[in-house]
C-alpha cells in the first residue's frame, strides 16, 4: 500500500430539522467548523425539514454530483416523531458502513449512557460517495468528528481511510 497524504475532500453538509434556521443550526455549524479546520472544503450547506423524500432527493443529487465526495448530515436519526434520515438515506448506499454506527455508538456510550442504543447513526458508501449520517445535537456531531471522522476523511491515517475510497486516483488503497 503506497504512503497517501493528506487530501482536501468536497464536502456537504444537510442539517435535517422541522425548526432549525441557518442562525439555529449549531451542529450544522459545528461540522462546518470542523471539516474547514481540517482542510476540507464546504461545497454546499442546507437545511430539509425531517421529510424522508427530500431528505433522500438532496443526498442524491449530492451523489450524482461529481464535485461532492463526503455528505454529513445532522438530524433524524432517533427514534421519535418524524426522525426519518435512516429511512431515506440508508437505500441509497451502494455498500453500507457497519462499523460507523457500531463505533459511534461505543465513543457515545461515554457520554450519554445506554441512551446511546437510540441512535441510528449510519453510514455508507454510494457512487464514490461517503455518507454520514449523525445524530442532531452538536455534541454527538462533536463525539463523531473528534473521533472518527477527522481520522478517516485523513489520507495519510493509517492503516486505512475514507479519503482514499473517495479519490478516484486512489480508489484501490481503502483496507
Amino acid at each position: 500500500m503506497s504512503q497517501a497524504g493528506f487530501v482536501a475532500l468536497r464536502c456537504a453538509i444537510l442539517t435535517i430539522s422541522d425548526t432549525r434556521t441557518e442562525d439555529t443550526d449549531r451542529s450544522g455549524h459545528l461540522l462546518q467548523k470542523r471539516l474547514t479546520e481540517a482542510g476540507h472544503e464546504l461545497m454546499d450547506k442546507q437545511i430539509v425539514i425531517d421529510d424522508v423524500y427530500r431528505i433522500r432527493a438532496k443526498v442524491a443529487a449530492w451523489i450524482a454530483d461529481p464535485a461532492i465526495q463526503i455528505i454529513l448530515t445532522t438530524g433524524g436519526t432517533g427514534f421519535t416523531g418524524r426522525d426519518s434520515t435512516p429511512e431515506a438515506v440508508s437505500v441509497l448506499f451502494d455498500k453500507p458502513i457497519d462499523g460507523f454506527g457500531e463505533l459511534f455508538r461505543q465513543l457515545s456510550y461515554q457520554d450519554v449512557g445506554s441512551s446511546t442504543v437510540q441512535s441510528r447513526c449510519l453510514g455508507g458508501l454510494a457512487n464514490a460517495t461517503a455518507i454520514f449520517c449523525l445524530p442532531g445535537s452538536s455534541g454527538a456531531c462533536r463525539t463523531a468528528w473528534d473521533g472518527i471522522l477527522h481520522e478517516q476523511l485523513d489520507g495519510s491515517h493509517q492503516p486505512c481511510n475514507f479519503a482514499n475510497l473517495v479519490i478516484p486516483e486512489r480508489g484501490t488503497h481503502g483496507g
